[in-house]
């Protein structure tokens, strides 16, 4: 009979461990697919959250000429502050919720977004 237990034990380990694995990468696909897509009058504001570690959303449309406000609400931590946009010249460490990273893009394309370290990242279409 104890053997019949361990082996009980270790199906439904197994069974508990897919179930998590499985949540994780649904939770995973639905952070790189959610798009934001806010425009309040000219600026284009968007504010980003962080979820697993990472933006969120983690990908941004906006329109080309027209001025573009992001802001990271206080979800986001550590490195994440420090928000680039290399391919556009982009670059600021933002404290607080209130600090806004300010830019108008003049060229059309997509172009991926980071954290100064790279661990947290993500891309903003100019449509």
């Amino acid at each position: 009979m104890k053997k019949s237990t361990r082996w009980a034990g270790l199906i439904v380990l197994v069974l508990v461990l897919g179930g998590v694995f499985l949540l994780k990468s649904n939770d995973n696909q639905e952070l790189r697919t959610t798009t934001a897509n806010v425009v309040n009058g000219e600026v284009q504001k968007v504010v980003l959250s962080e979820k697993n570690l990472n933006y969120f959303p983690n990908e941004i449309r906006v329109k080309a000429g027209q001025p573009v406000s992001i802001s990271l609400d206080n979800t986001v931590t550590g490195c994440l502050r420090s928000f680039t946009i290399k391919e556009l010249g982009v670059s600021k460490l933002v404290r607080t919720s209130q600090e806004t990273i300010d830019f108008t893009p003049t060229k059309k394309g997509t172009f991926g977004f980071a954290c100064i370290m790279g661990m947290g990242y993500g891309k903003i279409i100019v449509e």
